[in-house]
Formats: C-alpha cells, sequence, structure tokens
C-alpha cells in the first residue's frame, strides 16, 4: 500500500487510514482500466483523478480539457499548468455546443449537451488512438445533486473512478492537500453557462460579459463568488465569509465600477450569499 506522506500544516480532520485505503482502490481501478482519456477541466476533481490516472498509468493516461467558450481562460491557464506541475499529459481539443440550438436556449438540459458534446469529441479520439476507455471527475457527493451531465456520461459509457472508490469532495481534497498538490484547495467552479438563468439563452457575448466581472472580483480579492447574470441586473453570491467585506460601501462603489460599463444597470448582492448550485432551486421548486 503506497503511503501517504503530509507535507505539514495541522493534521487532517478525516481519518488516514480511511482514505488511504479509498486513494489505493482509486488507483486499482484505474490500474484495471489500462490505458484512459480524462475529461479534465482543472477543477480539483478531475485534476485530482488526472494526477491518480498518471501515477498509476504513466503516459497510457492523457487529461483533455475542452477548449470552449464557457470554461474561463484563467482557468485554462490553470489547467495547464497543474498538468506541467504535476507532470501528466495535457491537451486541448475544440468543442462546439454553441453550435448546437438545444444548447443555446439553455433549459435544463443545458449541461447534458454540453457534455454530450464533450463526450462525443472524447470517443471520436479514443477510436483513432485506440484507448478504451473514457474516465470523468464526478464524485460521490455530486450524485445528489440535479446533474444532467451524469446522463451524458452514462450514454457515452464514460466511467466514474471517484465514485467507484467511494471520494467525496472534502476526501479528494484531503488526499490532494497531504498529496502536496497545488489545487487542493481550489474554490468550486464551474462553467460560465451556469450563470445564466434557465430560460435566458446562452450566448458567447453574456457568458463572456460575465467572465470580464468575474476577473475584475477576483482582482479585488474575494476568493470563492459567483457573478449571476439577470439581463440588465447582476446579482453577486460571494461566500459567506467574505459577505462582510463586501457590503462595505467603499467596496460597493467598486464593485459598482466593476458593472456598470459591462452594461449592467443595476448591481445587486445577494444576502444569501455564495452557495453552488443556486439556480437549481427554480427546478426544485416547480418539481417538489
Amino acid at each position: 500500500m503506497t503511503a501517504l506522506v503530509t507535507l505539514g500544516g495541522p493534521p487532517p480532520a478525516l481519518d488516514a487510514a480511511r482514505l488511504e485505503g479509498k486513494q489505493e482502490r482509486l488507483f486499482s481501478i484505474l490500474r484495471d482500466l489500462g490505458e484512459v482519456l480524462v475529461a479534465y477541466s482543472g477543477g480539483t476533481d478531475s485534476a485530482y483523478l488526472a494526477w491518480a490516472a498518471q501515477r498509476t498509468l504513466g503516459d497510457r493516461a492523457t487529461a483533455i480539457t475542452a477548449d470552449s467558450a464557457s470554461i474561463p481562460e484563467s482557468h485554462k491557464r490553470d489547467a495547464a499548468e497543474y498538468a506541467r506541475v504535476c507532470g501528466f499529459r495535457h491537451e486541448f481539443i475544440p468543442t462546439f455546443e454553441f453550435e448546437n440550438p438545444d444548447y443555446v436556449k439553455n433549459d435544463k438540459d443545458r449541461c447534458f449537451h454540453c457534455k454530450d458534446e464533450l463526450f462525443l469529441r472524447l470517443e471520436e479520439i479514443a477510436a483513432a488512438r485506440g484507448v478504451g476507455n473514457i474516465v470523468y471527475g464526478v464524485n460521490k457527493d455530486d450524485l445528489g445533486d440535479y446533474r444532467p451531465g451524469q446522463k451524458a456520461a452514462r450514454i457515452h459509457e464514460v466511467k466514474a473512478p471517484l465514485v467507484e472508490a467511494d471520494l467525496t469532495k472534502a476526501e479528494i481534497r484531503e488526499l490532494s492537500r497531504v498529496a502536496g498538490l497545488p489545487f487542493w484547495d481550489r474554490p468550486a467552479a464551474a462553467c460560465l453557462s451556469s450563470r445564466i438563468p434557465y430560460g435566458t439563452p446562452v450566448t458567447v457575448e453574456t457568458i463572456k460579459t460575465v467572465e470580464a466581472g468575474e476577473e475584475a472580483v477576483k482582482e479585488l480579492g474575494f476568493r470563492q463568488f459567483r457573478v449571476r447574470y439577470h439581463g440588465e441586473l447582476v446579482r453577486l453570491e460571494i461566500d459567506r465569509e467574505e459577505l462582510p467585506r463586501a457590503l462595505d460601501m467603499q467596496m460597493a462603489g467598486k464593485l459598482t465600477a466593476i458593472f456598470k460599463p459591462l452594461g449592467f444597470h443595476y448591481v445587486t448582492l445577494d444576502l444569501e450569499g455564495y452557495r453552488q448550485g443556486s439556480l437549481n432551486a427554480v427546478l426544485r421548486q416547480a418539481n417538489p
């Protein structure tokens, strides 16, 4: 069994022996697959999976990132940097979800059409290279949320090794921290299209406006937040721990100065703060 070596910092709150067993289970699952393409967004889960695949399979594992307008340019840069630092093979491929009217109309199945496009492109690459397996970074916690992308994974027979190894988000972060991986505490991330309410068409222009706003907010030092697009109104979700700083009048002026030039008439702060998948709340209300 491969020992976990703590690189410093506070002792982990999670049981180390249990986590080591889960990681060994993940290594075994990947080893049995023999050769894989990893759908790699650069987020903590897919980055940990790509690292684990490289550790067990070496050059028989390739991490592939979609070069899509819906992924912030800063996330693409991070994905490339993590791959360089961690030493796994990495490529970008173009995807064309914005050419699909069913994606652009942005109904509750938008994420399905995005993942369907990605997995279709990965299937083409796998077939051309003779690679028998595609894997992606869904974890055990993701199974409880509305995730239509998981349906696309089932259709394309994309495997979920993190789920098979019974790994949660917190456990993946801890294993990444112990291994000294630079993305272990990376804020939760999602594609830019997830900032647009269902029913509002998703366009490249709209999401690039959101991206510009988010990059500017990041420059102010905020770490976990979302810019939610509501036409002429922007709704900022900022983590509750950081929210008091945003409620300062001087900071409010800086936020207004960011978003008014981007075309928003109204700049608002959501007093509930940041919560992952908040736009899915309308789906739960419609289907109690």
